[in-house]
């Protein structure tokens, strides 16, 4: 892997490290503030509401700056972010400090993601963005688990202090092995921003953000259903969510090859086989053997309807390329968001954590639904054209 992409793919693992570590601290971060399991999974929503909001935003405000000094100052927002959530004092403090971490996470991903392409050989960029986009399936694979390890070693605090140390790491070898580039040439901010008054970029977001919403919500909670419910220890939950995350990296290529071959098709295919799995999770959660089994079957599942939704945001959304990658972003970030909420409130509720399967199988059955529906105005261009 050449070192110019190799820099950005470890600032990608770094980033889907913090942002998704949460999940296996959620229990100390609530017990050490004091605060309920419902509450502590808000920190979910705060990060996700940051790279709602900076997604389109900063990616537009920032589309005129030179690459690497953009690049350089997303990453350092990033380290400062997860440095205040490992100083926070308190529940509140700690909510804005995830959601500054949050706020420049979309438009590093995009633009990583030209960075890569731009420095890459000819017929290659493809494999370039995957090698990009394995910092996404590492950290999840690798970087949540050892966070979680070190929250429970060494306090929740240090699992943010070592996600910022090795931002400001990969921070030195993008200085190092980056080189300079121009900015992107861009349309005006308002032919950008038109983009999302295309019907078919609403139906991809919304695909995006209902298609996820159930999956992220059984994620954001998977530490106490894991040990409340399916009663594993709480030295198990790392290994689980390596198993989920060794799913997780299956899942991105089977749900690529079947993209490339029948895009809607594969999605609404792999969008009912999830509602299945997370039914079937919620009836057999009180066994071990079961219960582990799909942890890894929900990771391949979550993560292989991914680069289909990427694909068609990046395809409805061809008129302004430098959101395409950050809309996804957020569109994925809107389910993050909501998932924080509604699991506190299944929780809160008279329908208890073990719910939480059934309301993410529910959830999922929605988002299929708009997928039939594109499918369906796809298959009908008169209809929109």
């Amino acid at each position: 892997m050449p070192l110019p992409v190799l820099s950005l793919m470890l600032v990608v693992f770094s980033l889907t490290t913090g942002e998704f570590v949460i999940a296996g601290i959620l229990p100390d971060v609530a017990a050490d503030l004091s605060v309920s399991i419902p509450a502590a999974g808000l920190l979910t929503t705060a990060y996700a509401l940051g790279m709602i909001v900076g997604g389109p935003v900063v990616t537009v405000l920032t589309a005129r700056l030179a690459r690497k000094p953009l690049v350089v100052g997303l990453i350092t927002v990033s380290v400062l972010g997860n440095l205040g959530s490992a100083v926070a004092p308190n529940h509140p403090v700690l909510l804005v400090s995830r959601f500054a971490a949050g706020l420049v996470v979309a438009t590093f991903f995009a633009i990583a993601i030209a960075t890569a392409v731009s420095m890459a050989p000819p017929n290659r960029q493809a494999s370039t963005v995957a090698k990009v986009a394995l910092g996404m399936n590492l950290g999840i694979i690798l970087g949540t688990p050892i966070g979680t390890l070190i929250g429970q070693n060494l306090g929740w605090r240090a699992t943010f202090v070592a996600v910022a140390a090795f931002s400001a790491a990969a921070l030195l070898m993008v200085l190092r092995f980056v080189p300079a580039q121009p900015a992107a040439e861009t349309g005006p901010v308002l032919g950008e921003l038109r983009v999302f008054a295309s019907r078919d970029v609403q139906l991809a977001i919304a695909l995006t953000a209902v298609g996820n919403v159930g999956v992220v919500t059984v994620f954001t909670f998977i530490a106490p259903l894991l040990t409340d419910v399916s009663e594993f220890t709480g030295g198990t939950v790392p290994v689980l969510l390596l198993v989920y995350g060794a799913g997780a990296t299956v899942g991105n290529f089977v749900g690529g090859w079947l993209s490339d071959r029948a895009l809607m098709p594969s999605l609404a295919g792999l969008l009912a086989v999830l509602a299945g799995v997370l039914a079937l999770f919620w009836l057999v959660s009180g066994f071990q053997v079961p219960a582990a089994i799909l942890t890894f079957v929900m990771g391949v599942l979550a993560f292989a309807i991914i680069p289909g939704m990427q694909t068609r945001v990046m395809t409805t959304a061809g008129a302004a390329p430098t959101l395409a990658v950050a809309v996804n972003a957020s569109g994925f970030q809107l389910a993050a968001a909501f998932a924080g909420w509604l699991g506190g409130w299944v929780i809160t509720g008279d329908l208890g954590l073990r719910s939480i399967f059934l309301v993410g199988a529910l959830f999922t059955v929605a988002g299929l639904a708009i997928a039939l529906y594109i499918l369906r105005r796809d298959r009908q261009p008169a209809v929109h054209a």
